[in-house]
């Protein structure tokens, strides 16, 4: 579903930027990072226009991650079109919801749409193929006090659906990648998602 369909059905989002990320996570003991769109543009340095704001969590945080924003912002679990309120920090998050929906309250427009990663011991591993796997600290790197998500990480999750933005960033960052994490980039995408016309083109 586009952006305009999600706002229709449940509702608007306000806009943020990484430094107001920064800002609500500090203090936050765990680790913390922005994926998404964001973070291509703080490599490329080429603007577009986002619908929304990914800051990334390991998945197995969730607890410690609601009772750092509780009082500020409710965390609503985005799992397929079906949503439902965390009430309690301890609450399970099912194992097929990749995705927290954060806001102020029920008549409050969304704030945040927080990615859950597959983080065990350190490691990072990709969702759909877990033969790729690599440290969290090698799948991250810092601007300015904030740490983001490669850009060769994060054309691979971009890499299935390939919408309109999705090309933009693949178009503003494949030039900009040294040859290794390039080359990486081409093994992964041979390895999760085989034909898809990125790889010829790195």
């Amino acid at each position: 579903m586009d952006h305009d369909g999600s706002v229709r059905l449940w509702g608007p989002w306000t806009a943020r930027t990484p430094a107001e990320v920064a800002v609500l996570l500090e203090g936050y003991p765990g680790p913390w990072w922005i994926a998404g769109g964001w973070a291509i543009e703080a490599f490329t340095g080429v603007s577009r226009g986002h619908s929304d704001i990914d800051p990334s969590i390991p998945r197995s945080d969730v607890a410690s991650f609601h009772r750092h924003l509780a009082g500020r912002l409710d965390v609503w679990t985005a799992d397929s079109g079906v949503f439902r309120a965390l009430v309690e920090a301890d609450e399970p998050v099912p194992p097929t919801c990749e995705n927290l929906w954060l806001r102020a309250s029920g008549a409050a427009p969304w704030e945040y749409d927080v990615i859950l990663m597959d983080v065990v011991s350190g490691t990072w591993t990709f969702k759909r193929d877990a033969r790729i796997a690599l440290l969290l600290a090698q799948v991250l790197w810092t601007q300015d006090g904030i740490a983001y998500l490669r850009p060769e990480i994060q054309l691979l999750h971009k890499a299935r659906a390939l919408r309109p933005q999705d090309q933009f960033d693949f178009d503003a960052a494949a030039p900009l990648l040294a040859p290794g994490p390039r080359a990486w980039l081409r093994w992964a995408l041979d390895l999760a998602h085989p034909g898809r016309r990125w790889a010829a083109a790195l």
